[in-house]
């Protein structure tokens, strides 16, 4: 069925006490069961489908992970004591003291003058493509290059809040890309425990929600995947889950069969990578609602906040 998501940047008249609470308690249940709905269909799964888009792999339901709550202040550093030394006791100011994240924000501000370098071809192991592409953007001309980097820097401020470490693949500061094989090498090299590339879809007017991409199994070539499907998957699935509660946004009604996951072995970002990795396609920029969403400043804070908490849990297992 349609889903109308929620608009937060627009006011309501003020209600009676007890009219506000049984609204409340009448919005909280359908998120909640949404939410468990989500981890219901893909969370406890050791391997994932291969081929086509919506090809998702079996699974077995469990009980829906904890999601530990990352700030959404600004930065204050890496979130350390001041002698280096662990926090004592639980510490959310530390819960991913130690930890590597990479942060790809999708595509490049200036690709669209730079398009006979990111129209080279790469290897991606199973075949070759295009370094990188310009991305899309809603009908009102906000770019998805301008959003990745936005949610980027949102979602980098909450890890580093929680203690972590964290690489941008590019900030706006490069003259195109980097290439897809060259996203994927720096969260190889970072060693990082997990990377997260974000984006929004260009799809139909009418398709609308988010959904989270799974590298399939892979062995061709430069890439592997093998060894990463199962922990991607726990991934995905945490930030599938997370997502839905921070944003209220629902799965996608036009890929993944309504569990918010979809596995895909033709992008290089995955298919290269040698360590925990998933893509985030956030909305859809081309229908109308979904862009309502997506140009929210506070809409993309939420998207970094349930990003973020997915991140977190998956790292503290």
């Amino acid at each position: 069925m349609s889903y109308t998501g929620p608009e937060f940047d627009s006011s309501t008249p003020r209600r009676s006490r007890r009219r506000a609470m049984t609204v409340a308690v009448a919005a909280l249940v359908p998120g909640a069961l949404l939410g468990w709905g989500v981890y219901e269909a893909v969370g406890d799964t050791g391997g994932s489908g291969a081929g086509r888009t919506e090809a998702e792999a079996p699974s077995t339901a469990r009980s829906f992970p904890s999601s530990a709550s990352a700030s959404s202040a600004a930065p204050s550093g890496e979130g350390r004591s001041p002698d280096g030394k662990p926090a004592p006791a639980p510490s959310r100011a530390g819960a991913l003291q130690g930890k590597v994240v990479v942060i790809d924000p999708g595509h490049n501000p200036h690709n669209f003058q730079h398009t006979a370098e990111i129209n080279r071809k790469v290897d991606i192991g199973t075949t070759q493509k295009e370094c990188d592409t310009t991305g899309t953007a809603t009908n009102a001309g906000y770019t998805e290059a301008e959003f990745t980097l936005d949610v980027a820097r949102r979602l980098r401020a909450a890890l580093q809040e929680q203690g972590a470490t964290v690489r941008l693949t590019q900030n706006g500061d490069r003259e195109y890309g980097p290439c897809i094989d060259e996203r994927a090498r720096i969260g190889n090299e970072e060693k990082a425990d997990a990377v997260v590339s974000l984006h929004a879809d260009g799809s139909g007017t009418g398709n609308r929600g988010f959904h989270v991409i799974l590298p399939a199994s892979v062995h061709a070539g430069a890439a592997d995947t093998r060894p990463i499907v199962a922990p991607s998957r726990e991934l995905g699935a945490r930030i599938a889950g997370s997502f839905v509660r921070a944003t209220g946004s629902a799965p996608s009604n036009y890929v993944g069969s309504g569990t918010g996951l979809v596995t895909r072995q033709d992008l290089g970002g995955l298919n290269l990578s040698t360590v925990p990795k998933v893509f985030i396609e956030c909305g859809n920029m081309r229908d109308s609602k979904d862009a309502a969403l997506l140009i929210s400043g506070a809409w993309r804070q939420k998207a970094a906040q349930g990003i973020s908490e997915g991140i977190v849990s998956f790292l503290r297992g």
